[in-house]
């Protein structure tokens, strides 16, 4: 194990060390629909609070016709919105009453807005500092990152966003690809990485995918990656260089060689996941990648 005493790391213009780490996921949010890739999301969700002593905020987004959601969130008297509220409340019981639950904090919450705003609103109000979300089968990517309410959770939030694919017995990480061009401005990324890495005790392989498009020498490769995680503590970690006919096809395949536990990449604010994939976004990454994925904000 490492010795919690002596890691320091720079995050957000603070000084944290790797006891603090555990700030990184005190609070964690779960937008529910109450569907089974919902609850693959909450089962992790209830992993990590169990192991990091966290608390979970269930986030229940109601499906309303759009001209009755403002009417209902201004007026949550009315019989429609109690109607509706009484359900998720049922709904959020019976969710409740599963074992992997069992010595959980959940608060219930309930939005009447939209996704993107609903969550949103929810993270600023309870200082939020993980969304874990499901993935919705083969169309997840059209609804993760492709112009839904979804995409712009990914897309535009400050706070770190885990997309869960698949159950999971247990929730580990021992291989973690994180895949970048190693250009500057994706540093604080890297940081948030190298957070969540030292977290869970878990090796970093850091990943440039070479592509005939995009090319460059692995003298030159290897001497951007050093210098990118020059300033940067964290030494549990590998420099691979990866040639591939596309970024997005050289991360599932390099992640699928280590068998990794998780995929992490970074948006870029309005241009989302179009600025690391130079501007085309295959949907091999997250409808094939049957591994979790998380997002870091540039």
């Amino acid at each position: 194990m490492i010795e919690m005493s002596f890691f320091i790391l720079k995050f957000k213009n603070q000084t944290y060390y790797l006891t603090d780490y555990l700030y990184f996921m005190k609070k964690i949010l779960v937008p529910t629909d109450f569907s089974k890739e919902a609850e693959n999301a909450l089962k992790v969700a209830a992993h990590l609070a169990k192991k990091h002593n966290s608390e979970i905020y269930l986030l229940h987004m109601l499906e309303l016709p759009l001209d009755q959601v403002d009417m209902l969130s201004q007026h949550s008297e009315l019989p429609e919105a109690m109607f509706f509220m009484k359900l998720a409340h049922q709904k959020f019981e019976e969710t409740m009453s599963q074992d992997y639950l069992n010595d959980v904090t959940v608060h219930e919450t309930v939005d009447f807005n939209q996704t993107f705003t609903g969550i949103s609103n929810t993270c600023k109000e309870h200082g939020i500092d993980l969304i874990i979300m499901g993935s919705h089968g083969v169309s997840g990517i059209k609804e993760i990152f492709i112009g839904s309410n979804t995409e712009k959770v990914v897309r535009s939030s400050d706070i770190p966003v885990l997309v869960i694919k698949n159950h999971h017995d247990a929730f580990e990480i021992n291989n973690f690809v994180f895949a970048s061009d190693f250009k500057n401005d994706n540093k604080e990324t890297y940081k948030q990485a190298s957070q969540l890495a030292s977290l869970f005790n878990a090796k970093i392989h850091l990943l440039l995918v070479n592509t005939a498009g995009n090319f460059i020498t692995t003298s030159k490769a290897n001497s951007r990656i050093l210098d990118f995680i020059k300033d940067t503590d964290f030494k549990n970690y590998t420099i691979n260089i990866y040639n591939d006919e596309s970024v997005e096809k050289g991360i599932l395949n390099f992640s699928h060689e280590i068998n990794a536990d998780l995929i992490g990449i970074s948006t870029h604010g309005r241009q989302g996941i179009a600025h690391f994939f130079n501007g085309s976004i295959s949907e091999d990454l997250v409808n094939h990648a049957k591994r979790p994925v998380i997002t870091f904000k540039i």
